[in-house]
């Protein structure tokens, strides 16, 4: 095959095309998606639409000798079997319309061919005995997007008994087959005609074959820099099978051969997890950087000596690794050039050998499911006790484990250390976030100079000297009373509380409190729709009682009497500040007191827990302002175990000390 434009139509011709599986699967999102769709309207019916470079590898002959299904066609037909290296995201987009197309019910003939020419030009033709089918387009079996697009997209019967696997990857397939469908409904049998011959005879690829001397997946790496880019986590995939072909053995196909199954079963489970929660799929990278530190402190030397200097130094240096990881991992970690050696770069690198793949594969394998159930508590088999904290780990953390959390639950067997270790850690992160600079917070993890999530992981210290550490930190940094005048700045601040990144996070936990006095279970606050505003709508779900805009009067004859400044200190404090069990238009925050109490349907007595607290005042003056206020550092002291002070330094807390100066007076 020359280096020439080919249409979509040519490039069918007696060839077929498989994903091979160092490939990531099928990405495309909607902006994608409506990009290719704007291309389809504008092309005029005389041009044609450069789709870029098709870079295609031929298939050694001992790999499709292989493939039962296919090898009738490549021998009988002469059909000519392609890796697919670059351009699969258009190619496969460009399959999902003709699919569209083929289904829609209007569609009697395309371009004056049957239906059934069009299906065995463009999906599967059949051998004439009816026993095999081949697909002219497809994944390689170890894809899990290969049964998946067969039987879920070619709605294709299968052969073999399969559960059905969805990942990131298969529901992209989804949403683009139905982003076709929906857009071919709205039109005629005629429209959808042109679309076809859009797409298969004005839509050209510059058709490229690799030389046999060329890599294929040092190719692969660098084609993949354009268009969408390629996580670090695809990106790994490709290295490893790659790595995975440069061993000498034996028994070199039949070693490679597992090792490749391996690192694909592990990849085709991370995508599973990734992607199995549709309404927040996890971030491939983020899960991949706290595999990695895992994995790389608990499978090395301990990273400790006699020397402290020393120690500290490689902690320094191995810290500054993991906020690069992704090229650690590639440039580093599993870099072509240490296969078989063992290196020092200011910290231990381990000898890359077939071994040290497969484990890093397998456990990748069994860590992403305990990742998932991290993410998301509330589909683990733990205790309602473990998942209670957890789900208030993940609050403060956007369902982000750290790669402490994570290690705790990798290492640590015992319910019991669990439970206590994520207790101190959420009080930790808490504090942390009261503090406006995290400088005194900081200084608790270079307990004796290291990084004590560094130390717990690679084996320094165990969980009961973890939980000593963190709990002797936090008592030392707490019992100057520092946490009154971190409370302090947050009232002082020009927004003041209403300005704390974990406001949500307090106001939620109060609410959960306010729900267990009153023996309800049931919850008034969803805490994903709690933590997203709808500013294009002027929505929000956390409210100022005392409103912002106080032009009504039953407002401005309550707090006349205060300068711009105080009137802002009472607005921001953070017994004004309301948990809506409903987000409210900002409008509706503007009414008097008495109207937000009681209004029909939307009003306090209707809402949340917090809100019909505040339903029991009569008024709301910087009387009920400051009582609230106290009332909730009462809450925040027994909830989190820390000492504020009396009154007068709560009030200090809650930057109202104004209101005693003029009770004084």
């Amino acid at each position: 095959m020359k280096t020439e434009l080919f249409t979509v139509s040519r490039i069918f011709t007696e060839s077929l095309y498989r994903i091979p599986d160092y490939q990531r699967g099928y990405s495309w999102g909607m902006d994608q998606l409506n990009d290719f769709w704007i291309d389809i309207e504008q092309l005029q019916t005389d041009s044609k639409h450069y789709l870029g470079v098709l870079t295609l590898e031929e298939v050694p002959e001992n790999k499709w000798t292989q493939w039962e299904d296919d090898f009738w066609i490549i021998k009988s037909k002469n059909f000519r079997p392609y890796y697919v290296v670059d351009g699969q995201q258009r190619l496969t987009t460009i399959i999902l319309l003709i699919v569209a197309v083929l289904e829609n019910t209007k569609i009697k003939y395309l371009n004056f061919n049957e239906i059934k020419d069009v299906k065995k030009k463009y999906i599967c033709d059949f051998k004439p005995d009816g026993m095999s089918k081949s697909y002219v387009f497809g994944y390689e079996k170890d894809n899990p997007s290969y049964e998946y697009l067969k039987t879920h997209i070619f709605l294709e019967s299968s052969d073999i008994h399969h559960p059905r696997e969805e990942t990131i990857y298969t529901k992209n397939l989804s949403m683009a087959k139905l982003f076709f469908i929906e857009k071919l409904n709205t039109m005629t049998e005629d429209e959808i005609n042109i679309v076809f011959t859009k797409a298969t005879q004005q839509f050209v690829f510059n058709a490229y074959e690799i030389s046999s001397d060329i890599d294929v997946f040092v190719t692969f790496e660098t084609m993949n820099n354009r268009g969408k880019p390629l996580t670090t986590l695809e990106l790994l995939k490709n290295r490893l099978i790659f790595l995975s072909t440069k061993f000498s053995s034996a028994n070199l196909d039949k070693t490679e051969n597992k090792l490749r199954r391996t690192i694909n079963d592990a990849w085709k489970s991370a995508y599973h997890y990734l992607g199995k929660n549709d309404k927040r799929p996890i971030a491939d990278d983020v899960f991949l950087g706290t595999y990695l530190m895992y994995f790389y402190l608990t499978k090395i030397e301990k990273l400790s000596d006699t020397d402290d200097i020393e120690t500290d130094k490689k902690i320094q240096k191995f810290e500054a690794a993991m906020e690069r990881y992704n090229r650690f991992l590639l440039n580093e970690l599993f870099a072509q050039n240490r296969l078989g050696k063992k290196e020092e770069n200011g910290f231990p690198l381990p000898e890359i050998t077939q071994e040290f793949i497969y484990e890093f594969s397998l456990q990748l394998k069994e860590s992403i499911e305990l990742y998932y159930k991290l993410s998301f508590p509330s589909d683990s088999d733990y205790s309602n006790e473990e998942k209670t904290i957890l789900e208030q780990l993940g609050r403060l953390t956007d369902y982000s484990p750290s790669p402490l959390v994570f290690s705790i639950y990798r290492i640590e067997h015992e319910e019991t250390i669990r439970i206590k270790l994520i207790v101190i850690l959420e009080k930790l992160y808490f504090l942390q976030s009261i503090s406006p600079n995290n400088y005194h917070f900081f200084s608790i993890r270079r307990r004796y100079k290291r990084d004590f999530s560094t130390q717990y992981i690679s084996h320094n210290i165990n969980g009961d000297e973890l939980l000593k550490i963190i709990t002797q930190s936090i008592d030392n940094l707490l019992k100057d009373n520092s946490i009154l005048e971190y409370l302090a700045e947050w009232g002082k601040s020009g927004r003041g509380y209403y300005s704390w990144k974990f406001i949500r996070y307090f106001l939620f936990e109060y609410e959960m409190f306010l729900q267990s006095q009153s023996k309800v279970e049931r919850e008034k606050i969803d805490w994903n729709d709690f933590i997203h505003e709808n500013y294009e709508n002027d929505f929000f779900s956390v409210e100022h009682i005392y409103p912002q805009k106080a032009h009504d009067q039953y407002w401005t004859s309550r707090f006349s009497k205060f300068s711009q400044p105080q009137k802002n200190a009472l607005r921001n404090s953070l017994g004004n500040l309301l948990a809506l069990s409903k987000p409210k238009n900002s409008s509706l925050g503007n009414k008097s007191f008495n109207e937000k109490r009681d209004a029909n349907t939307t009003g306090y007595r209707f809402g949340s827990y917090s809100e019909n607290e505040v339903a029991f005042y009569n008024e709301w003056t910087e009387k009920e302002i400051l009582e609230r206020g106290i009332k909730m550092l009462n809450f925040l002291e027994k909830r989190w175990g820390i000492k504020i002070g009396n009154e007068e330094q709560k009030t200090k807390a809650l930057g109202l000390d104004f209101l005693a100066s003029q009770k004084k007076h």
